[in-house]
């Protein structure tokens, strides 16, 4: 059996250098321990667990419906409607009492209902400025009530799209400045699945 070199003060050097830059997987042998000194540099981070960080999966079945908490609701079709209803009245008060109880009888009126949203958004800019050039002041937008159930398809589909998506683009360029005044209609006009709409007067 052959001895074991002892190594010299130039190899204990060039073994310090190696350990100091390489991460340790194994303790070092005895006879390198005695040699080492105590690093003074900072000591290297350690790695964190990610296991401590996430928190544990549930067991579950395969086919088992996801229990795991929804995010926040978006604003429902009845929100969006008590918001409009809520909304400062800028036009004149005693038509909008009579606009609101479904007596003033739309001057035009126009159907959206079973529409993408691309293609509703500009029959709708071209029916709004139409109407407001030809001097009419109150219009009739449908966009129906939206299905009663979601899609079965992968993606959730939002239930009545146009009837969300409307009231923001009548408050929006180009329609804005032309529209005064947008509130639920009336039952005899179709209810919540309808607007008024109250075109501002334009300058001849």
């Amino acid at each position: 059996m052959s001895r074991r070199r002892k190594l010299s003060d130039d190899d204990l050097a060039v073994w310090r250098e190696v350990s100091a830059s390489v991460r340790r997987t194994a303790p070092l042998p005895k006879s390198m321990r005695a040699h080492e000194k105590p690093s003074e540099g900072p000591q290297p981070q350690q790695d964190f667990a990610p296991d401590a960080l996430a928190p544990p999966v549930p067991p579950f079945r395969l086919g088992e419906r996801s229990k795991a908490p929804r995010g926040p609701a978006t604003t429902s079709a009845p929100a969006i409607e008590s918001r409009l209803r809520a909304a400062p009245v800028t036009m004149d008060a005693k038509a909008h009492r009579r606009m609101v109880r479904g007596k003033l009888r739309p001057e035009a009126k126009i159907d959206l209902h079973g529409m993408t949203l691309s293609a509703a958004h500009p029959v709708l800019v071209s029916f709004i400025l139409r109407a407001a050039s030809d001097g009419k002041r109150l219009v009739l937008v449908v966009t129906g009530k939206g299905r009663d159930r979601p899609g079965d398809g992968p993606i959730p589909v939002r239930r009545g799209i146009l009837r969300h998506q409307v009231p923001d683009w009548l408050r929006l360029p180009p329609l804005g400045p032309v529209v005064q005044q947008i509130t639920p209609a009336h039952e005899r006009h179709g209810g919540s699945g309808a607007y008024y709409v109250y075109l501002a007067r334009t300058r001849g």
